[in-house]
Order: structure tokens, then C-alpha cells, then sequence
């Protein structure tokens, strides 16, 4: 099947994209790596009447670290984060990025594509969601950040108004005593997520869990963080029986569906053996920075 017709424009500045977004926003989609957009469109999932090519956009394919936190500009590649030395600032991030979809899509897609496309099954949202990160929305007379709790709405949906677009994703560093992981189950490689897992995990000087992240992928109608677990382990001291409460506590608030994958009660199951794994793994990492 082929894409219903569509004008295709592509801007050479940021300005010139801006001023596309201000005039037709409720029409434009946005096209970056378009490794979901045009699977969509070829099956007529998505039908937009204008497509709006960023790839010419100079000055947005850069990873920065500054003042505790990882910035990623709007065409910052999947495979960009796996090879940079900067994004191991945050193990979470680092961590998942190899597991996104395969070679091919590594090279192609975004990771503020990826967010503001929002399929449920989408590895970076769940990673953003454990990690706390925050995006910078920018249209052609205004700029706001927004925390991805309130940018995520729900299955495809986003807190991205028409005329915006997302131009900044920024994600807290792990400091000497932080750790994260992601836990990924897929039928084969580059496949997207039978069940995902990731977390995020900040100690005080005690040795007590200050900050705990969890967020889990494709077991919900949306990627969902998991504040009951997070409360759970925050104030406590790290013992596999405590990642047994928070694991526990995960598999029982998702909400899988029996398919293909696997049965809902599969996927609780692995839910509960990711989120212990992770959540050991994210600890084995973060008390190397105990003195």
C-alpha cells in the first residue's frame, strides 16, 4: 500500500521550520528519521497533509554535558548516543541505547523523534520517565521546557501543541553515586519490546536510596513510570528484598495484553524478574561511589 498524497517541505533553517509549524501546524507532521512515521503512513495509520523534512536543519545533532545534565539537540541520532563517551554520564541512557530496534534504525531515528511520536513500545520514553528528563518545546515566538511526566499523555499522544517542536531533550547525569539500567525482552533482535524495564538509582552518603526512577515499556496503552515502587525504595537501605517489594509492586500496576509475545501473566512475571534485575544492577553501579 502506498501513502496517501502528502506535500513534502524542507526547510534549510530552524526559523524557516518554525515559520512551516506557525502557518500550518495542525497539518505538519514532522519528519526526522520517520522510522515509525512511514510505516504508519504506508499502511495508512497516519494520513498527514503535509510532511515537513528537519534533516537539512544545521546545528541540531549535538550531545552536550553541562551543569549535570546530558542535552540532546532535536537530531541526535539513536547510534550517536551509543557512541558517545557523554551520554555514559547517565547509565540509564547509555545502557539502553543499544537496545533500540537494529542497526539500521539505530542510524536513522531520534530520540526526540522517538518521544514525540510516543508508540508505547518505544524504548526512550520509559528511559526519560526513570531518569526525570525534561524537553524544550520551541515554536516561532516562545520556548517552554516541559517534564516528560506532563509531555507524555497517552498512546501516540503529546503534550506538543501544533505549532512547537521539540528541539532540546535533557536528562539529569548520574552523579558518583547514581546507576541505571534497562532490562529489555524482545522475540528477536531489533524487534521492539515484549516487556521493558528501566531504572535509575541515586544514593545519599548513607548508602540510603535518595531517588529511585522505574518506568516500564509495551505493558501498558502508554509507557508508564511507576511511583508506588519508586516510593518504596526511596529512604531505604538496598537489599534484594527491598527490589523484591518495589518488583512486585511494578508487575501488579501494569496492565499487559495477551498476544502474540506472550500472555499477560508471562509479561507481569518478567516485569517482576526486570525490575529485580535492574534494580540490582543500577545499585552495583551507583555504591561504587560510596567512600
Amino acid at each position: 500500500m502506498y501513502p496517501a498524497k502528502f506535500d513534502y517541505l524542507a526547510p534549510e533553517t530552524l526559523e524557516e521550520a518554525l515559520s512551516i509549524l506557525h502557518e500550518r501546524g495542525d497539518e505538519v507532521k514532522i519528519l526526522a528519521g520517520g522510522q515509525s512515521l512511514i510505516p504508519m503512513m504506508k499502511l495508512r495509520f497516519a494520513s498527514p497533509p503535509t510532511l515537513m523534512d528537519i534533516n537539512r536543519l544545521p546545528g541540531l545533532s549535538r550531545i552536550n554535558r553541562t551543569n549535570g545534565t546530558l542535552e540532546f539537540d532535536a537530531l541526535v541520532r539513536h547510534n550517536d548516543v551509543v557512541k558517545s563517551d557523554a551520554a555514559k554520564a547517565n547509565h540509564t541512557v547509555s545502557r539502553a541505547a543499544p537496545w533500540v530496534a537494529d542497526p539500521i534504525v539505530r542510524n536513522l531515528g531520534t530520540v526526540a523523534g522517538s518521544l514525540a511520536h510516543h508508540d508505547p513500545e518505544g524504548d526512550w520514553a520509559s528511559v526519560m520517565l526513570a531518569t526525570g528528563a525534561e524537553l524544550v518545546l520551541t515554536s516561532s515566538d516562545s520556548q517552554r521546557t516541559v517534564k516528560i511526566d506532563d509531555f507524555l499523555v497517552d498512546m501516540f499522544t503529546t503534550n506538543c501543541l501544533p505549532n512547537e517542536m521539540v528541539t532540546k531533550v535533557r536528562v539529569p547525569a548520574h552523579s558518583s553515586r547514581g546507576g541505571g539500567d534497562y532490562q529489555k525482552l524482545e522475540r528477536k533482535v531489533g524487534d521492539y519490546a515484549t516487556v521493558g524495564v528501566a531504572t535509575s538509582l541515586e544514593l545519599d552518603e548513607g548508602g540510603r536510596v535518595a531517588k529511585a526512577g522505574i518506568a516500564l515499556t509495551s505493558v501498558f496503552h502508554h509507557n508508564l513510570k511507576v511511583p508506588e515502587a519508586e516510593a518504596a525504595l526511596e529512604g531505604e537501605r538496598p537489599s534484594d528484598e527491598l527490589f523484591a517489594e518495589a518488583a512486585n509492586i511494578a508487575s501488579q500496576v501494569c496492565d499487559p495484553a495477551s498476544d502474540v509475545r506472550g500472555s499477560a501473566e508471562y509479561k507481569r512475571h518478567v516485569v517482576d524478574v526486570f525490575t529485580r534485575r535492574g534494580l540490582a544492577k543500577s545499585y552495583e553501579t551507583a555504591k561504587g561511589g560510596l567512600t
